[in-house]
């Protein structure tokens, strides 16, 4: 089994990739990512090492180049993890997230159409559902909840959803979608929630919250997601959608106060500034569907997993640390400069 893995130096596609090479070791792996801002080389480093494992710096816009690996590799199986994601950054320049996420979609699915594919898997979010209020807890995001966005980047992957739904119906392309709650754990981008509090609770710096920090997020470790996704591309239904959820809500400014005390950190730390534009209020995911198909649920609680994904922190600054002071955009060169 050959799967290529779109994004997979970002976040969740690098955890996604060790587990794959952990869990599956006949199979072969083949990372696309273009590494922008958010890809890290430096992330793949143990996978580098493994003889299953094949790293290509493309962009999934490059039709051409996207084409070609699947030429040199005929896989299985896509994974498609490439995304820009953050909501800041989309609200500032919308544009790259129309290309990235729906255009790169497109490209993949066309070269999947080419060249054949047992599973084309779309990386989506809860985000396309809008949001919640904060005063109905009752209420959760189901696979049929209607699409709602409040971003650039969330209407960016609801339109991505749309589009490989109509190529499932069309061309029939074997295509499932997954929407997950916010990830937490190990190699996480540092401008993000958890991460940056985390690194400026350790450098004593100021630690920002929006608002009044009461926006609600449903909170997965990101080791849990990816054994949904493994369940979801080996089992999973043709054509449907599958929510991911982690079974814990939590307030933005519970999750900084936990960081806090258990960094030893004091709360004045803590300073507010002006609400995102747009931010949504609360995201609560039903997993329903996922368990009763396929027999996922979540195995992380987040007392438990704050406490490993901050010790992971603890433990691997240096890789932090780089990327923070920009230093990380050169591993590509120094890595293959001499290949």
């Amino acid at each position: 089994m050959t799967i290529i893995v779109t994004g997979g130096a970002g976040f969740i596609g690098s955890n996604f990739i060790y587990h794959m090479l952990e869990k599956y070791p006949d199979y072969r792996i083949v990372c696309a990512d273009c590494l922008t801002y958010a890809g890290n080389l430096s992330t793949l480093k143990g996978a580098l090492e493994n003889l299953s494992f094949r790293f290509c710096k493309i962009n999934i816009c490059d039709r051409e180049a996207v084409y070609r690996l699947f030429e040199e590799e005929h896989p299985d199986m896509v994974v498609n993890f490439a995304a820009e994601s953050h909501v800041d950054r989309s609200i500032e320049e919308p544009e790259v997230f129309l290309d990235t996420n729906i255009k790169g979609t497109a490209v993949m699915m066309d070269a999947c159409r080419k060249y054949g594919i047992e599973r084309f898997h779309q990386v989506s979010t809860d985000e396309v559902y809008g949001d919640l209020p904060l005063d109905r807890p009752d209420l959760f995001f189901t696979e049929k909840t209607p699409i709602h966005t409040s971003s650039p980047y969330s209407s960016s992957k609801a339109a991505a959803d749309l589009l490989a739904l109509s190529y499932h119906r069309t061309y029939g392309l074997p295509v499932t979608i997954s929407r997950c709650s916010n990830n937490y754990g190990p190699y996480h981008f540092p401008e993000k929630l958890i991460p940056l509090m985390i690194a400026n609770a350790l450098a004593d710096k100021p630690l920002p919250v929006y608002g009044e920090g009461i926006n609600v997020r449903d909170w997965l470790y990101v080791e849990d997601h990816c054994k949904a996704i493994d369940l979801i591309i080996h089992r999973g239904k043709a054509g449907e959608v599958y929510n991911i959820g982690g079974h814990n809500e939590m307030r933005n400014i519970d999750i900084v106060k936990m960081i806090c005390k258990e960094l030893g950190k004091p709360e004045s730390l803590i300073t507010y500034v002006t609400d995102r534009k747009g931010h949504d209020m609360r995201y609560a995911i039903d997993p329903a569907k996922i368990h009763r198909e396929l027999g996922w649920l979540p195995e992380t609680k987040f007392e438990d997993g704050i406490k490993k994904t901050i010790q992971w922190y603890l433990e691997n600054r240096e890789w932090w640390q780089e990327i923070i002071s920009g230093e990380y955009k050169g591993y590509y060169e120094r890595m293959y400069k001499n290949r």
